[in-house]
C-alpha cells in the first residue's frame, strides 16, 4: 500500500490509526534512525534504500506493507509497484489530494519536523501531477482523500 501526498498531508497519522506499526515502513523514520532527525535529509539516500530493502523484504512473505513517505516522484511509485508484481501482491494507493490551505495549515501545526514553505510549495505542485498520472499506473485500487472526507480502509484479520 502507497500513502502518497506532500509534508503534512496526513499520511503517518493515517497509517498511525489505520494499520499496526509493523505494517508502517516510513521513510521519517528510517532517516530518524540513520541521523537521529526524521528532518535529515542527507540521510534520505540511505534511508530510501533501506526502505526498498525491508519492502522487498515483507512482499516476498506476502506481508501487508504501507509505504510511508511522500511517493510524489512516477519512478518511485514504480519501483514499489514492480516489487509488489514480482512477488504477486496487490498496491493500493491512497492518494491525500487536499487543498493547498490543507497542506500548508497541517504543516505548520507539525509538533516535530515543519517543512519549509518553499518546499512544501513544489510539493504540492508535484501532488497536482501525480493525482492526475495515477489513474493510469495500475493500482489494485485507487482512493483520493480529499478535505473533510474521511477515508476508512477495511483490512482482514
Amino acid at each position: 500500500m502507497l500513502l502518497i501526498g506532500p509534508a503534512g498531508a496526513g499520511k503517518s497519522t493515517f497509517a498511525a490509526a489505520h494499520f499496526k506499526p509493523v505494517e508502517i515502513v516510513s521513510s521519517d523514520h528510517l532517516r530518524g534512525l540513520l541521523a537521529n532527525d526524521p528532518a535529515d535529509q542527507s540521510a534520505s539516500a540511505d534511508a530510501f534504500r533501506i526502505l526498498t530493502m525491508i519492502v522487498t523484504g515483507r512482499m516476498k512473505r506476502g506481508l501487508l506493507t504501507v509505504v510511508d513517505a511522500t511517493s510524489l516522484r512516477a519512478a518511485d511509485r514504480a519501483r514499489y509497484r514492480g516489487i509488489a508484481a514480482r512477488y504477486g501482491g496487490p498496491v493500493v494507493a491512497i492518494a491525500f489530494d487536499l487543498s493547498p490551505a490543507t497542506y500548508h495549515a497541517r504543516n505548520r501545526g507539525r509538533a516535530d519536523r515543519v517543512v519549509a514553505e518553499d518546499v512544501l510549495e513544489r510539493q504540492i505542485d508535484d501532488m497536482a501531477r501525480t493525482v492526475a498520472a495515477l489513474p493510469s499506473e495500475g493500482y489494485s485500487a485507487l482512493y483520493l482523500v480529499r478535505d473533510d472526507e474521511p477515508l476508512e480502509v477495511a483490512r482482514g484479520a
